[in-house]
């Protein structure tokens, strides 16, 4: 039977970091980038998000990136990568980060 040794938490974690579990930010794209990105009409892509068809992944930006978020788009192999500000706006020089 193995036995553990007592722990000293100080001596074993490096600066903490916080985590925000399930935050209510809602950042909201223009589909028609996404869909044209996909090579998909508009009513069809919101018709495949509506069906769950076509995986999102929304990551937000820390440090100096505080404020962005990265949202990508994934369907039959493809990719979309767009990087949004807080209102969804495109952020120029950074669509595939």
């Amino acid at each position: 039977m193995a036995t553990h040794a007592p722990r000293d938490q100080t001596a074993t974690m490096g600066n903490p970091i916080p985590i925000e579990l399930n935050p209510v930010n809602e950042v909201a794209v223009d589909a028609a980038l996404v869909a044209a990105g996909l090579g998909l009409e508009v009513a069809e892509f919101r018709r495949l998000m509506d069906h769950r068809k076509i995986t999102v992944l929304c990551e937000r930006g820390t440090g100096p990136d505080a404020g962005l978020y990265r949202a990508s788009f994934y369907y039959q192999g493809k990719r979309v990568r767009l990087v949004v500000d807080r209102d969804g706006n495109p952020v120029p020089g950074r669509e595939d980060a």
